[in-house]
């Protein structure tokens, strides 16, 4: 199965690209959950199995994982504190996969051709692996990266999922609201005509 890509036709500068980036950047992270909600007081217990623990992990990061991903991310970024060259390529090279792919509406046109997106990911991937490679700093990197992951599934298999409703269709199945058919098939009244 093939996706299927939508753009606009209206090409944009290279100026409009980056301030809609930072646009679709803000509006990603605006869709995280409270900070009091990930860290609320009682409603943290031992899960009853390990089944019950993977279980409450895939919640939880359904429900928190843009919260997940900032802690991942602040970890990682933490613990380069020391190297601030490295923070500094890295910083850039995050900046450029969120500006030239995650958050890119249009297709990236140079010198008037279409760039394919394939060509941006490789390009962005060397890149990358040239910037770890020049800052020598992948183990410092890794290490950041696996305690912000740590600290999440700690936290997603000891936070009790119960009372997090993910979507309507799950706070409408625990009975908290009423399906929107349900509800209008109810005041409706049969008017003669």
């Amino acid at each position: 199965m093939q996706s299927t890509t939508t753009y606009t036709t209206i090409p944009i500068s290279g100026g409009d690209v980056i301030s809609r980036s930072i646009q679709n950047l803000s509006n990603f992270v605006s869709l995280q959950r409270p900070w009091s909600e990930l860290i609320a007081s009682g409603v943290f217990d031992a899960p009853k199995s390990l089944s019950d623990a993977g279980i409450r992990l895939r919640l939880n990061a359904k429900y928190f994982g843009i919260n997940y991903a900032i802690v991942i991310a602040i970890s990682a970024a933490a613990i380069l504190i020391g190297t601030p060259i490295a923070w500094i390529v890295y910083a850039a090279v995050f900046a450029l996969w969120l500006v030239l792919y995650f958050f890119r509406e249009d297709p990236m046109v140079a010198w008037g051709r279409h760039v394919d997106d394939r060509i941006v990911i490789v390009g962005l991937i060397l890149v990358s692996v040239i910037a770890v490679w020049l800052t020598g700093s992948v183990n410092t990197l890794w290490i950041g990266i696996s305690v912000g992951v740590l600290i999440s599934a700690v936290h997603g298999m000891f936070r009790n999922p119960q009372g997090l409703f993910l979507d309507e269709n799950d706070a409408v199945s625990k009975g908290l609201i009423r399906s929107p058919s349900s509800a209008s098939s109810s005041h409706t009244k049969d008017f003669p005509i």
